[in-house]
């Protein structure tokens, strides 16, 4: 079992900044890829940005040139660096962990809000 914890939401106006963090523990040499999804009401949960073991990374169009993931993988720690927040950037951002079995883990999610 792999548990996953996030911080760092929170409120920020439109262009500002956030940094999330998510740290794992358990059986984290069964991790894979770690990540961010979101979801804003009414929406469903979407890929933010993806990191695997090995450094490559992913980003939904979106946040290209804006949000950053970086891993640490000697504190078994993802974060997600986001920047020129925007509105529609609202959302409950979950922490993600895929385990080299393709078992899933979820963190309890963070509350980004982006006024305008």
């Amino acid at each position: 079992q792999v548990q996953l914890v996030e911080s760092g939401g929170g409120l920020v106006q439109a262009g500002g900044s956030l940094r999330l963090s998510c740290a794992a523990s358990g059986s984290v040499v069964s991790i894979n890829n770690m990540g961010w999804y979101r979801q804003a009401p009414g929406k469903q949960r979407e890929l933010v940005a993806s990191a695997s073991r090995d450094g490559s990374t992913n980003y939904a169009d979106s946040v290209k040139g804006r949000f950053t993931i970086s891993r640490d993988n000697a504190k078994n720690t993802v974060y997600l660096q986001l920047n020129s927040l925007k509105p529609e950037d609202t959302a409950v951002y979950y922490c993600h962990a895929l385990s080299i079995r393709f078992t899933n883990y979820w963190g309890q999610g963070t509350q980004v809000t982006v006024s305008s």
